[in-house]
């Protein structure tokens, strides 16, 4: 284990004990893959939290999210807190939607943190009143978080990484996965070299009167072979595929995974297996799982880290970390953010739900 998290297992089962809602913590506690968990703060600054995000850097994990009164008020920021593997820190505001020259704020919503192969950190958020109405906004940081560049807004009809994160192809071109909802919900895939530069976006992927799609997660299965997941109304996930690196995408179809409306997220492991986390249901958010194939295709529930009949537990973000451990953030019960550490080789497979 990563000296950094080495402290954590015992003192974080003790304070979700503590903290969290009894039968919540002993269903991830039943779990062989769950290491730790814990809240990123158990005194949050605002009155919701939703919509983390998460990346490793030198100087340890970093995690966002946008929190206000409740969403789309004016209030919603975007809220970082850091972990140098001693804990989490109290919460800061790095962003908001407040727009001096006209005297006006507008709520914020869905950031994306990714540290690029070159070290620096993108921080992608959205401003607007609404998701039909929103634009994109990046940030830069080239100290790890430490200090911000000036916020740009994206151009035109670009709103940058929806909700998860992009990859980094070799010749250092992003491709995020983007998606609209003012003309019915339509994933697109947006790429620059430069965030702050010229951008490209592909065509739309699906109708959105035959599948109503939104929120793709990225899964690399090679420099040219990438699959996007996506969130959908139609109770199912599902995928499109590129086989020629982004340059043209296959039909968006139906994949056998479960989808109640809500968002996704995966990655790709270095030992080439590809995980999922999501809630396994086509009508409500009160479990949440991991699933793990391998070939992106085929899945298998791999953990299992809420189940609990009367909350939410909803918008996952997921990376694997340098020691090889899986770390995911999600919005537990639209209150905090939750924290849990996953060991890779404990995974206790087993069918999906319902087959």
């Amino acid at each position: 284990m990563n000296a950094r998290f080495a402290r954590f297992p015992l003192a974080l089962v003790i304070l979700t004990a503590l903290t969290a809602n009894v039968a919540t913590a002993r269903a991830a506690e039943a779990d062989p893959a769950v290491v730790a968990t814990e809240f990123l703060t158990d005194n949050p600054p605002t009155a919701t939290s939703h919509a983390s995000t998460i990346v490793e850097t030198p100087d340890g994990l970093l995690a966002a999210w946008f929190g206000g009164t409740r969403e789309a008020a004016t209030d919603v920021s975007i809220w970082l807190s850091r972990n140098p593997g001693t804990g989490w820190a109290a919460p800061v505001e790095i962003a908001n939607g407040a727009d001096v020259k006209r005297q006006v704020r507008y709520p914020c919503w869905n950031p994306v943190l990714f540290r690029r192969n070159n070290g620096n950190l993108l921080l992608f958020y959205k401003v607007g009143s609404s998701p039909a109405s929103w634009w994109g906004m990046v940030r830069l940081s080239k100290d790890d978080g430490k200090s911000w560049s000036e916020v740009r807004r994206l151009p035109s009809g670009i709103v940058g990484p929806v909700r998860n994160k992009p990859i980094e192809l070799g010749d250092g071109l992003l491709l995020c996965g983007a998606s609209l909802e003012n003309k019915g919900w339509r994933v697109h895939v947006e790429t620059c070299h430069d965030p702050f530069g010229s951008w490209e976006r592909s065509p739309d992927l699906n109708a959105a009167s035959t599948l109503a799609a939104i929120q793709p997660t990225i899964l690399r299965h090679s420099e040219t072979s990438i699959q996007l997941l996506c969130r959908t109304r139609q109770g199912w996930i599902t995928e499109c595929w590129t086989q020629n690196g982004g340059a043209s995408w296959g039909p968006m179809t139906r994949t056998a995974l479960p989808n109640p409306n809500s968002a996704i997220d995966s990655v790709a492991l270095r030992d080439g297996r590809f995980l999922l986390v999501y809630n396994p249901s086509r009508e409500d958010r009160h479990t949440l799982d991991i699933a793990l194939s391998l070939d992106g295709r085929t899945w298998q529930t791999a953990a299992q880290l809420e189940n609990e009949p009367d909350g939410e537990f909803s918008y996952p973000a997921m990376i694997q970390t340098d020691d090889g451990q899986v770390h995911v953030t999600y919005t537990w019960k639209r209150q905090r953010i939750k924290h849990v550490v996953l060991d890779v080789t404990k995974f206790n497979l087993r069918p999906l739900p319902g087959n």
